[in-house]
């Protein structure tokens, strides 16, 4: 029998890493959505001082890097591996990030679940004890990701209804083996202080590549839905749960259509419509208001990155929720593929998180 597995998918951190800290950094847009309020960084023009977008986004998740180290109480000389991607052909934003903090470094891709995927293996790696700390993250930049998988924004192309905005944004937590030694104080709503709650992360589903045959690159959520729930489900299956053990179930960036396609097929599947509606939401259909004109929603790695490592993160400190399933979602197209007739493959990856004693 495998040690630290459970059924089929589901990794069993036997350990439970710790997220010692997190931040993120958002553009002007998403600073001005509904979740304003939890982003630690809120640009106020998307360039963030640089030439070109590419350096923008590098410099995003840069910034969003060093301040989760910041809130740790962590130096980079105790990060034995940093793990982080974006959606820029050879991970552009990550490398050049990389390249300027010194950190051992794995480049992650998995489209926009790379956050998932990369908090995953990081989890694995201090819960193996292979590092005492590692730092993950993943963005995103709405211009980056219009100039290499559509058209330039000097062409004033149309988008249709379907299409999603990639977020300008970015993510990152360090995660530790141990708790740290001294936590710093928060304050709640009414400016109470109070010590924030320990997150631990408490295992983790490795998704399916999962392929609806959808071949349109304006229809991202319904592209990646069906992958989303295949990876629910067999959470549910490897750990015996149900969908009321969770306080909040979220996927990554499936927008309000693909939101509405995952509801559907999650009550088809046989779990009670009512749990479904009260307990599940979308990192892409939060972060943007719907009069903010994002057609379908947000999407981008930086989309989930910036929501789990703020609103997500923030609450849970603040005992507001225990136990949260994070599940973000990607759709594995490159640039070639859709001119080379490919339908377009979808990618999910959960990571349960919880404060406090969980249930073993």
């Amino acid at each position: 029998m495998i040690k630290n597995k459970m059924g089929n998918q589901t990794l069993d951190f036997s350990r439970r890493p710790v997220i010692l800290g997190a931040a993120s950094v958002v553009g002007k847009k998403e600073g001005e959505g509904p979740l304003s309020q939890w982003f630690d960084t809120v640009l106020e023009e998307d360039t963030f001082g640089e030439k070109t977008w590419e350096k923008s986004e590098s410099k995003m998740l840069k910034t969003a890097m060093m301040e989760a180290l910041q809130k740790s109480g962590r130096s980079k000389e105790d990060i034995g591996a940093m793990l982080s991607g974006d959606l820029l052909n050879q991970l552009m934003s990550s490398s050049f990030m990389a390249r300027d903090l010194h950190i051992p470094f794995l480049g992650m891709y998995g489209a926009c679940s790379t956050m998932t995927e990369s908090l995953m293996l990081g989890s694995v790696l201090t819960d193996g004890q292979y590092s005492d700390n590692v730092i993950i993250g993943a963005s995103s930049h709405y211009c980056t990701a219009e100039r290499q998988f559509r058209m330039p924004l000097e062409h004033g192309n149309q988008r249709p209804p379907s299409a999603q905005w990639t977020a300008t944004a970015a993510g990152a937590m360090v995660i530790s083996s141990g708790k740290k030694e001294e936590e710093a104080m928060i304050a709640d709503d009414e400016g109470n202080t109070k010590t924030p709650a320990v997150v631990k992360v408490c295992c983790g589903t490795i998704g399916k590549v999962i392929d609806a045959g959808i071949k349109d690159a304006n229809q991202m959520g319904a592209a990646m839905a069906p992958a989303a729930v295949d990876t629910l489900l067999n959470h549910f299956a490897d750990t015996g749960r149900k969908i009321n053990y969770y306080d909040l179930i979220l996927t990554g960036d499936l927008g309000y259509i693909g939101k509405d396609i995952a509801k559907d097929l999650l009550v088809d599947a046989g779990l009670p419509k009512k749990e479904v509606e009260s307990r599940y939401d979308d990192c892409g259909a939060m972060i943007y208001a719907k009069e903010q004109d994002v057609h379908g929603g947000g999407s981008g790695c930086g989309c989930s990155a910036s929501v789990f490592s703020s609103y997500i993160y923030k609450r849970m400190q603040r005992g507001e929720l225990h136990k949260v399933l994070i599940v973000s979602t990607g759709a594995l197209l490159s640039t070639i593929s859709p001119f080379q007739g490919e339908s377009i493959p979808g990618i999910a990856h959960a990571i349960s998180l919880e404060i406090g004693q969980e249930e073993r």
